[in-house]
């Protein structure tokens, strides 16, 4: 990790599209502002781990599909991916 002191007004850049400037200081508070291009996500840590947990929810979400058609079936629900043979009559 990269450990940098700055002062207000001061900037760093980060690559060729990304600069950070120190806004303020305020006691032990610092505010940034950081131009990037468009496409550059940037998130507070705290937001950031939120998503990522959102994210590790959402990928368990095929299973508990499953489960659910599994209930459907058990319930007398026609299950879409069972094919049934013809019926002779």
């Amino acid at each position: 990790m990269l450990v940098l002191a700055r002062k207000v007004g001061e900037r760093l850049h980060i690559g060729n599209d990304i600069e950070v400037v120190v806004v303020e200081i305020k006691g032990d508070v610092v505010r940034l502002g950081i131009a990037a291009p468009r496409g550059v996500a940037i998130f507070r840590h705290e937001i950031y781990a939120a998503i990522q947990g959102e994210n590790l929810a959402a990928s368990a979400l095929p299973n508990d599909l499953n489960l659910s058609a599994k209930l459907n079936l058990q319930k007398g629900a026609p299950n879409p991916k069972v094919q049934l043979p013809p019926v002779d009559k």
